[in-house]
């Protein structure tokens, strides 16, 4: 049973840490944040590109983000188990 306490520690742990992490993703002027919670923290828009365009690289750079963060968390979480 006090095992199971040391592993709730560590994925409490684990919990923190991702919280407190943070990409950023810029592609031709139009950039995204992204926490360690999946949450968008900030969009910047680039006013020179049309509707379309931007679009098309938001989607890519928020799918980017959000694979680096499961990189992070997988990798915090191997350095736990």
């Amino acid at each position: 049973m006090f095992e199971q306490f040391k592993q709730i520690g560590k994925i409490k742990k684990l919990q923190s840490a991702l919280e407190e992490e943070r990409v950023e993703i810029e592609k031709q002027g139009v950039k995204i944040v992204i926490n360690g919670k999946l949450e968008v923290e900030e969009v910047v828009l680039n006013p020179q590109l049309k509707k379309e365009e931007q679009e098309a690289i938001l989607k890519e750079c928020f799918n980017e983000g959000v694979k680096k963060i499961q990189i992070k968390a997988a990798q915090k979480m191997a350095n736990i188990i």
